[in-house]
């Protein structure tokens, strides 16, 4: 059975030697939590888009989107261990994603390239906001190696999405 604070019904931190105050890493945990959903949901919707892309620009397209899959992946993973790290526990299955995300959801209908363009740079912009959101969040709660976390994660974040708009924007 989990340790839980009777108030909240959600699970207590888990002790630590970490010597940010609990105050802290609880209000940090959440930061953490919802930047581990959103990537889960990007990775998901990358992978959405790599499955189904027509178009003759498919296979630039097609690895393109499979780097952004992949990075999605790496900070989702980079952020589950700095939740764990603080006491937290991660929450990765596709039920916390549904719950926790806020990213707009993927068009399932789409297959042209420009379509998969747009869906995928909306869901990436979005993204990179609440990271953006979250770097200043942490920082000023304290927890300036969360705030370091979500700044590199950040600076990825804009690189795909540059790499995305380019071709959005390229006439």
């Amino acid at each position: 059975m989990k340790k839980t604070d009777k108030a909240s019904k959600k699970p207590s931190l888990h002790p630590t030697l970490n010597s940010l105050p609990a105050a802290t890493r609880a209000k940090v945990v959440p930061l953490l939590a919802r930047g581990l959903a959103e990537a889960g949901d990007l990775k998901l919707q990358a992978k959405q888009a790599h499955w189904n892309l027509k178009g003759p620009n498919f296979i630039a397209l097609h690895e393109l989107f499979d780097q952004v899959a992949a990075h999605a992946d790496v900070w989702a993973d980079d952020l589950a261990e700095r939740i764990v790290q603080l006491g937290g526990i991660a929450e990765g299955t596709v039920q916390a994603i549904v719950r926790t995300s806020s990213l707009p959801a993927y068009p399932l209908d789409i297959l042209a390239e420009g379509e998969h363009l747009e869906a995928l740079a909306a869901a990436l912009a979005a993204f990179a906001k609440g990271v953006r959101e979250a770097i200043d969040r942490a920082a000023a709660l304290g927890d300036a190696d969360t705030a370091d976390l979500f700044t590199e994660v950040s600076r990825a974040a804009d690189k795909d999405l540059w790499f995305l708009e380019s071709h959005l924007h390229a006439d």
